[in-house]
């Protein structure tokens, strides 16, 4: 019997997708930030309430931009958060920016996030 590799790996891919927005609430906590609702803080400050209320709520989320994420988190804290997930900032920002919603998302079941 052969095996099936595109769909082995399909499979894999898929399972990495539904761990990835936990893997990145746990390398956020690491980072001077605190964790997600330090993330969500500047976020707010910057103006992207709509957003953020968004991935709290149970409606659909409202994505941000890599501009908007550079904008609102600094240099040194977006270079730690790359550290934190071992990958260079521009690669950081690729991932924030598809997986903090469904980051808040899981870290928020009834509109707030759990504290710790």
């Amino acid at each position: 019997m052969a095996i099936d590799w595109a769909s082995l790996a399909k499979g894999v891919a898929g399972e990495l997708e539904k761990e990835a927005p936990s893997i990145l609430a746990q390398a956020l906590a690491k980072n001077n930030m605190g964790d997600l609702q330090g993330i969500l803080n500047k976020l707010q400050e910057a103006g992207l309430n709509k957003q953020v209320a968004s991935w709290l709520s149970d409606n659909k989320n409202i994505p941000v931009t890599k501009e908007q994420l550079r904008a609102a988190i600094n240099d040194k804290q977006l270079q730690e958060i790359a550290r934190s997930l071992g990958i260079p900032v521009d690669q950081a920002l690729d991932v924030l920016t598809k997986y903090l919603p469904a980051a808040v998302d899981q870290a928020s079941p009834s509109g707030q996030l759990a504290k710790k």
